[in-house]
């Protein structure tokens, strides 16, 4: 019996062994491999720092967000000459991109269209949506959406974008010659209320419920998303479940999917019975001859995703549904406002340049309070330079990332498979080349005239190539509206200055104490 039990206990720990050995054969061998392999052809190209075996950089970055991109942003401008860096975070490689001639090879092909390692940790929240799922499912979903954001469809949400402005100029309104204030939630606030009602078809009184569960869990959300991405030891799901940070993570996940998955549930209820009602009425009139012609009502993003079928003639899962509009809602609000918000910012700092857009203002509109239409965007061209050149210097989007996903070659050096690649808009925006004189607020360059001929990768705040952010005409055609009711009725004066802000480069690139600025009621000069 004893001898038995030895060779039971042989037999256990043989059986181990060879698991121990298989796992090590199969994983942990490959992974050392694949380590050195990128470490040793990446060893020429100029780092940030000792990178020391396995834990790489990580013990080398800030761990406060400001810290963090201010420190990224001295990189890039200690190495500008050299036009590429790489960082170890962990043991997994990341190569920084700040030049156009640098940016260009990854974004200019369909080869490196895959997000980076680091989007990973959106997944729980956006699933596999627009944002970060990638081959057949991505160009599927491109495709299906790309007819959505049609010039005539996008008209019809000017009148939301109009409705939301009223209330925000009301808001405002009672800051008029009482000082300083801190305006950045609230024109955030107006644009998650225009994003609501364009992608969702409902209304959440954002402007008026700043208190909401659903906008305090976005804010944080974000915040806990980017805290996970830069430290290493956060990334194993099971560590970071049974932390604090990893709780409130899940707690802000279910607030915000309960509110889609109820807001998707009553939307299609909602068509459902419109749909009957359609019908009904349709025999009715039938039956009596006559013919009822219906108010066009706005159709939301939501209300294609319902209707909408691949390219095999299927239709949408819940799921599918539900990770397009939190990839829409959370695209679509925070990265407009930061925009926005620091338009202002820089009109308020610079009266000469914000006197110029007034005039161009009261030229289009007049003594006139109407609504902006599509035919007066057109004519707002300064207007447009301001914007873009407000998204150079402050673009709303610091940094994004891709996988490189076959052996390349920028500027001589060799990228191996596998390495994740950051593009800096921030850094790529200030290039001297481009932009003479790059920390300079200077509207003018992005009029037409200015603009034509210039690299079309070294201004990139909406990315470039096959994988552009879909949505940047509605943005851009939503920060005209909002700007044009600002500043028709206010003058706006900035109370900081620009060397003392200190910037967060999080998902989105805002300022830590918000944009303080002071308002003048103003009156039309025009008399058109």
């Amino acid at each position: 019996m004893e001898l038995l039990r030895g060779e039971v206990r042989l037999l256990v720990w043989v059986t181990a062994a060879v698991v121990l050995l298989t796992l090590i054969f199969f994983f942990v061998v490959p992974f050392f491999i694949d380590y050195y392999r990128k470490w040793k052809i990446m060893k020429p190209i100029p780092a940030v720092g000792p990178n020391y075996p396995l834990v790489g950089d990580a013990m080398l970055l800030k761990p406060t967000s400001e810290a963090f991109f201010k420190q990224i942003a001295v990189f890039s401008e200690v190495f500008r000459k050299r036009h590429l860096i790489k960082i170890w975070i962990g043991p997994i490689p990341f190569l920084i991109l700040y030049h156009a001639n640098t940016v260009e090879p990854i974004l200019s092909t369909s080869k490196h269209m895959d997000k980076s390692f680091a989007y990973k940790f959106l997944h729980p929240w956006l699933g596999l949506g627009l944002l970060t799922s990638t081959g057949d499912k991505w160009r599927s979903r491109r495709k299906m959406f790309t007819p959505s954001f049609h010039f005539a469809i996008l008209a019809e949400f000017v009148e939301v974008m109009n409705e939301q402005s009223k209330i925000l100029v009301e808001k405002l309104s009672s800051h008029v010659g009482k000082g300083s204030f801190n305006c950045f939630m609230k024109i955030t606030l107006c644009a998650l209320d225009i994003i609501c009602e364009t992608a969702m078809g409902r209304k959440i009184y954002a402007q008026s419920n700043s208190d909401s569960e659903y906008v305090k869990a976005i804010y944080e959300m974000s915040d806990l998303v980017h805290r996970r991405q830069k430290m290493p030891w956060l990334w194993p799901d099971f560590i970071f479940s049974h932390l604090h940070v990893g709780k409130r993570h899940d707690k802000n996940l279910k607030i915000l999917h309960s509110f889609t998955d109820q807001t998707i549930i009553e939307r299609a209820q909602e068509l459902k019975n419109a749909k009957a009602n359609d019908e009904q009425d349709n025999n009715n009139n039938k039956n009596s001859g006559e013919e009822v012609k219906r108010a066009k009502k706005r159709c939301a993003f939501l209300d294609m995703l319902l209707e909408a079928t691949d390219e095999e003639g299927n239709t949408l899962s819940h799921k599918d549904i539900r990770e397009e509009v939190d990839t829409f809602m959370f695209e679509g609000h925070d990265t407009t406002a930061a925009a926005l918000n620091w338009s202002l910012f820089l009109l308020g700092s610079h009266p000469e340049i914000q006197e110029k857009v007034h005039k161009e203002l009261d030229d289009t509109f007049g003594q006139s309070d109407r609504p902006v239409t599509m035919d007066d965007m057109k004519k707002l061209r300064y207007l447009e330079a301001v914007i873009k050149e407000s998204l150079r210097l402050y673009p709303s989007v610091p940094f994004f990332a891709r996988t490189i996903t076959e052996d390349c070659t920028i500027r001589g050096y060799t990228i191996p498979k596998g390495v994740n690649v950051i593009i800096l808009p921030f850094a790529l925006h200030r290039d001297p080349k481009y932009f003479p004189e790059p920390e300079e607020f200077k509207p003018e360059r992005f009029l037409p005239e200015n603009a034509s001929g210039r690299n079309p990768y070294a201004y990139i705040p909406f990315s470039a190539g096959l994988r552009n952010c879909i949505g940047q005409r509605f943005a851009l055609m939503e920060e005209k509206v909002v700007l044009s009711a600002i500043l028709r009725n206010f003058t706006v004066k900035a109370s900081q200055n620009r060397e003392d802000l200190i910037l967060l480069g999080e998902l989105i690139l805002r300022p830590k104490d918000g944009i303080w600025i002071e308002l003048q009621k103003r009156q039309p000069n025009s008399s058109i």
